[in-house]
């Protein structure tokens, strides 16, 4: 994996020829820097995730960050300094609310637990700024219904985040399945899994958390199979298996596997796991050709192959992509491959509920 310090390194080595690539190519000194519109954006939630939408920011030509909120307010002058954000555009849980009357700040990147998604949403949307939640987007359907209705109301965009939705060789994918190049698709298989540490995170809190690796890991493979098979699943059964009761308490999953219908034929075979290792992988099979990726979802690079050889495109920062893609949809109504919308996170909401209720009572249930 290439991690910041080795892009640092490269750029360093770069910089060295850049004089005499300037001399010889003078269309280059004279390159204009990107002056169209910018989504200026707060993150709420600063943990290691939202430390590393921040860092892939920096070189995001669309989007900036610009302000701050924190349920932890002595993270803040630390995030401050690192990113130049003033102190009038940093704010708490408790008076982010204030955030309508920042002319600074067009949207707020929800990233906190799950539990937190539907009320910070709610309160952000009223205060007339968009909002880009991650996913999953809420822990229930009807809290993700009304966090889309209230949005809708406040004229506010909602986007989730999606980020594999503009990834290039997941695109790559879909556009060829779009193009026909599988033929008529039959089955698809999705992993999603690791073993999880600290007992005593919030991603094994159920009040936090909504549930256990369906709503942190498994929502990849659902997510994944509904933009490879190019399909929204009609049912779905489960099987749960537990071997860890006491790190994984009642209403936290551990172990999920679950399959889906299509309403061309196609089925699903996946697996969500919190307990096992070296599980990201999605396989695809049609009539005339198939697809494998693995890593599928992780940070990258992805990796993969179909039948007419290996995904060549290049890998870029998940997070850099995603932020400069959804500044032009807030901005500029920009349609995607694959839609990063409210609605499309409550779509997932609906299959997370029902391969639970699948799982409880180990009948198949109807999406």
């Amino acid at each position: 994996m290439t991690t910041r310090r080795d892009f640092l390194d490269k750029m360093k080595v770069t910089a060295l020829g850049l004089p005499l690539l300037y001399h010889s190519n003078p269309l280059l000194a004279h390159e204009t820097p990107y002056q169209g519109p910018m989504l200026r954006v707060a993150i709420m939630g600063l943990g290691s995730y939202g430390n590393r939408v921040a860092e892939a920011m920096r070189e995001c030509k669309n989007a900036k960050l610009v302000g701050l909120i924190s349920g932890t307010p002595s993270k803040i002058p630390k995030w401050q300094k690192a990113h130049n954000i003033p102190d009038k555009n940093c704010y708490n849980y408790e008076n982010f609310d204030e955030i309508k009357d920042n002319p600074d700040i067009d949207a707020v990147y929800i990233i906190t637990p799950n539990a937190l998604h539907h009320p910070q949403t709610l309160r952000v949307a009223k205060a007339k700024k968009h909002v880009i939640c991650e996913k999953p987007m809420a822990t229930n359907a009807k809290d993700a219904q009304e966090m889309v209705d209230v949005c809708k109301a406040n004229g506010v965009k909602l986007l989730i985040g999606y980020r594999m939705h503009f990834e290039p060789k997941t695109v790559a994918v879909i556009k060829m399945r779009q193009a026909g190049e599988f033929g008529r698709i039959r089955f698809f298989q999705g992993q999603s899994g690791f073993r999880i540490g600290d007992p005593t995170q919030w991603r094994l809190n159920k009040e936090l958390s909504g549930g256990g690796a369906m709503m942190d890991i498994g929502i990849y493979s659902i997510n994944g199979s509904r933009y490879m098979v190019g399909e929204e699943p009609i049912w779905v059964t489960a099987q749960e298996t537990k071997t860890d009761p006491v790190k994984f308490k009642e209403g936290v999953d551990e172990t999920i596997q679950f399959q889906m219908g299509f309403p061309s034929g196609a089925v699903a075979s996946c697996l969500s796991t919190y307990q096992m290792r070296h599980l990201d992988r999605f396989f695809m099979t049609g009539d005339d050709g198939f697809v494998e990726m693995k890593p599928s979802t992780g940070y990258g690079p992805i990796e993969g192959k179909t039948h007419l050889g290996p995904l060549t495109q290049p890998h870029k920062t998940h997070q850099t992509i995603q932020m400069d893609e959804m500044a032009q949809i807030i901005l500029e109504d920009k349609k995607q491959l694959v839609s990063v919308s409210g609605e499309e996170g409550v779509k997932d909401m609906k299959i997370i509920e029902a391969i639970y209720k699948a799982a409880k009572t180990g009948m198949r249930v109807e999406v």
